[in-house]
């Protein structure tokens, strides 16, 4: 029988030689295992909280030492009478000499491998010792960068290029210089005679969705007379079918079966369907019908296409994701790793995580290739599509033969592992290598044949040759070289063909976020707003220094890695709004502009998925729904888990129906001469989009407010949204806008209010389309508006109404954390809404908001 034991006690670490971590000789206790240094240095009390003040850099010296961990377990004489024995280590980061009993059993370079040794020879009864001594990947680095070259790279030292470990481990542009190191994942002994070594389940779902399984079998030896028995069972645990006797003498072996459309359900992701999980099922056993391995694995069925195929209306290809011939528009967030130390994320952390997103109406996230592939957990959660990079970022990676060895193995074993789990649809190649290779110029996109290995853009030989062909050997999921890639030949800033990485808002040219809709692309892979966490979080990273509680003092300035973010955060501030700088003010205004820019990307481009044949855009993915540290950054969601105000601002605009505006001014010259002589109109957009695969009758209610007046003006019309589109509802002049002839002429203060209703009267969606930019706006007076904050009975929620239209309200409390349902509200007069307030425990609250006197 195969049997697995977890080593998972009585483990302790020491700084080899003796240092700053422990003397030399001296052995601690580990707390947890899997673990890291730093996570059980911090926890000994040996060194100070790294996420605290400028921590970060009193620990970089652990980085650079070398560490061990040692064990000793007992051996029972079961387990010493089995044919096998193997240790397995599913993580080791990252160098590592592994000795057991005093014997050299393995040697580690790849923090992303599962390795096995056996160690039958070596086992003895009773007591056994394991211990793992662990060298500095920073200084291995630095050696093999010496040996083999300097490399360009975005983002961290050079040295990572060569290393293969989470590369944010090196900095980046959002989080810290933290080098881990040690036993990151499981390691277990295995005992067996045979086992499985491989269950490979594939599922062929037709157009028609019927649906076709194939069970590969790979045993870890020949297994004369052997038998297996394969077995589908239900989410309920029911079996669907079973086939036994089924031969594996040689090693290997087949099952096949085929169901007609509806006798499987199908797996969709959240908001088009139902995600049921089935269980394979596989015993292995020997002539005498004794049971020698048996294994299982969660499976779902879909059919999953990339569709690239000509627009009706615009130049390109399409990049759309189809779901069991469901075209979907995929709103979703970029996904670092969510702490710097990955030995801390648990099972509830990644589902309070994946539960944000679902909560937050997005339908898809991306892994990103400068973290890790993630925890088996990550995947079995999720109920999101996902696009999984494979790990390359922002390098101009080498590509040579032992370099390729560790890419070829740790691509296999990923391929492998990550393959059953019907969530992802896509695997990319690398995060912007491509763009990287561009600025320096070194790719030659009319060259599609060489070996590219002896060019400056040697890792194209993994983009192109190594990681496709182990992706089509081993699975059935889309490859796509790169993110960004457009296609073969073409430039990653094509915005008509493949995904786009959209960061000339912020970086690049620096656009002002009203140009999302001529920035759009086919797919806009990443896009992002720097906006400040939670006060809170900012007070907890300062830890009770209040003379460091301004924006630009040295502590806040280390918790933002961005290069120029000053620059940039003042450039989007100072042309958007009148704003303040105290500590509380400055948080407030940096989250509304993170707010305004982020949903406005999403309201325009969900305006461009317009039907079949005309997904102008299919997917928006901003940049990025966490940290993994107490941070400023372009995070909608912080280190805390407290969302901020962006957070809402995006899910809105993802509901199943939403109701989205533009105002435009356009000026018309009297005659081709005179510059003197013109008309300025002002003219008003409105859509509606539905996310459902029906099409929806409603009500489209629009009303028009003068800031600084009585005067209003209200239409609605019946409208019918036509299904999993948009759908234009009315173009034309602005209500209550005189046509100006002179740029003196001030522009009346008017704001429009649309609202989709239901039958019953059920806001569907609604949206505020204010003049812009706001700093231009002489808000009314605080005692003129009328505005009110009720709290209900029970203290759990909050109704906000107003005599006059308000912009940008955040609510807050003193105190504990309160979990708002909404945030970034804009509230018109005749439309209050209600905010639920889950821990305010009817406190008194806050309401900032543009025009509140502090600026």
């Amino acid at each position: 029988m195969s049997i697995t034991r977890s080593l998972t006690q009585d483990w302790s670490f020491t700084q080899v030689g003796g240092g700053r971590g422990t003397k030399n000789g001296e052995w601690l206790a580990v707390s947890q295992f899997p673990t890291t240094v730093h996570v059980e240095l911090l926890k000994a009390e040996r060194i100070p909280d790294p996420f605290l003040s400028l921590n970060e850099w009193e620990v970089q010296w652990i980085g650079e030492s070398d560490w061990a961990f040692k064990n000793t377990f007992e051996i029972s004489a079961k387990e010493l009478a089995a044919v096998n024995a193997d240790l397995v280590f599913d993580g080791l980061d990252t160098f590592a000499s592994v000795e057991f009993n005093g014997q050299k059993i393995l040697d580690t370079k790849n923090q992303f491998i599962a390795y096995r040794a056996p160690v039958k020879q070596y086992l003895k009864l009773g007591a056994n010792e394991l211990v793992i001594s662990f060298s500095s990947a920073f200084l291995k680095g630095r050696e093999l960068e010496q040996a083999r070259g300097k490399l360009h790279l975005w983002n961290g030292d050079s040295s990572r290029l060569h290393v293969r470990k989470a590369q944010y481990n090196y900095g980046w542009d959002w989080g810290p210089i933290l080098m881990t190191i040690g036993p990151w994942k499981p390691i277990t002994l295995h005992t067996y005679n045979v086992h499985l070594t491989d269950i490979d389940v594939r599922s062929d779902v037709s157009e028609a969705l019927d649906v076709g399984v194939t069970v590969d079998l790979t045993l870890s030896e020949k297994a004369p007379g052997g038998l297996a028995s394969v077995t589908l069972k239900s989410a309920q645990d029911s079996v669907i079918l079973s086939e036994s006797n089924i031969k594996v003498g040689s090693g290997s072996a087949r099952a096949e079966f085929r169901f007609s459309p509806g006798v499987l359900e199908l797996w969709y992701p959240v908001g088009f369907g139902k995600q049921p999980l089935y269980t394979v099922e596989v015993t292995i056993s020997d002539l005498e019908g004794n049971i020698l391995d048996t294994k299982t694995q969660r499976v779902s069925f879909r059919r999953v296409r990339v569709v690239q195929e000509p627009l009706v209306d615009q130049a390109g290809l399409t990049f759309l994701f189809e779901v069991n011939n469901i075209r979907i528009f995929c709103g979703g967030s970029n996904w670092i790793p969510a702490d710097s130390f990955l030995t801390t994320m648990t099972p509830g952390r990644y589902r309070a995580w994946l539960q944000l997103l679902v909560d937050g109406n997005q339908n898809m996230i991306r892994v990103w290739g400068g973290g890790i592939y993630e925890y088996d957990v990550f995947y079995d959660i999720c109920d999101v599509l996902v696009w999984q990079d494979f790990m390359f970022g922002c390098g101009q990676y080498p590509a040579y033969d032992s370099f390729l060895k560790l890419v070829e193995l740790e691509a296999e074993q990923n391929v492998k592992r990550l393959r059953h789990h019907p969530s992802i649809v896509i695997f990319a190649g690398n995060n912007e290598d491509y763009q990287l290779a561009e600025s320096m110029n070194i790719v030659d996109y009319s060259d599609e044949t060489s070996d590219f290995r002896k060019t400056k853009f040697p890792a194209r030989y993994i983009y192109e040759r190594t990681l496709p062909s182990i992706v089509q050997k081993f699975c059935d999921i889309h490859y796509h070289r790169g993110s960004p890639y457009s296609a073969p030949g073409t430039v990653t800033t094509d915005k008509t063909l493949g995904d786009l990485h959209q960061w000339n808002v912020w970086h690049g040219s620096q656009e002002p976020w009203h140009n999302w809709d001529l920035l759009a692309g086919r797919f806009v892979s990443e896009f992002g707003m720097e906006g400040y966490p939670n006060i809170r979080t900012v007070d907890y990273w300062l830890a009770g220094d209040k003379s460091e509680r301004y924006p630009q003092s040295r502590v806040n300035n280390n918790h933002n890695k961005a290069d120029g973010f000053e620059r940039r955060l003042e450039l989007y501030l100072v042309e958007n709004f009148k704003h303040a700088f105290d500590m509380d003010s400055y948080v407030y205004y940096t989250q509304i502009m993170q707010a305004e820019t982020l949903a406005s990307a999403y309201r325009l481009w969900r305006r461009n998925w317009r039907g079949k044949g005309r997904e102008h855009t299919a997917g928006a993915l901003v940049w990025q729904i966490n940290d993994c540290w107490p941070t400023t950054s372009w995070a909608i969601v912080d280190y805390f888990m407290r969302p901020k105000p962006a957070y809402f601002a995006i899910s809105r605009e993802l509901r199943q129906y939403t109701v989205g505006m533009t105002r435009k001014e356009k000026k018309t010259f009297a005659n081709d001469l005179s510059a003197a002589q013109f008309t300025i109109t002002t003219v008003l957009e409105v859509w509606g989009t539905n996310g459902t695969l029906s099409e929806k009758k409603a009500k489209l209610e629009v009303a028009c407010f003068d800031l600084h007046s009585s005067w209003t003006e209200q239409l609605s019309k019946e409208i019918v949204l036509a299904p999993n589109s948009s759908t234009e509802l009315y173009s034309g002049d602005l209500p209550g806008q005189p046509v100006r002839t002179k740029q003196s002429e001030v522009p009346r203060a008017i704001i429009v209010s649309a609202r989709l209703l239901d039958a019953s009267g059920t806001v569907l969606g609604r949206h505020s389309n204010w003049p812009e930019p706001f700093k231009f706006i002489n808000f009314p007076a605080i005692k003129d508006l009328g505005f009110s904050v009720k709290t209900s009975s029970d203290g759990e929620s909050v109704e906000l109404s107003t005599q006059k239209p308000i912009k940008g309200i955040i609510l807050d409390a003193e105190g504990e954390d309160v979990e708002w349902s909404d945030q970034a509200i804009d509230l018109v007069p005749g439309d209050p809404q209600i905010v639920k307030a889950i821990g305010l425990k009817g406190r008194d609250v806050r309401a900032r908001y543009l025009g509140d006197g502090t600026a």
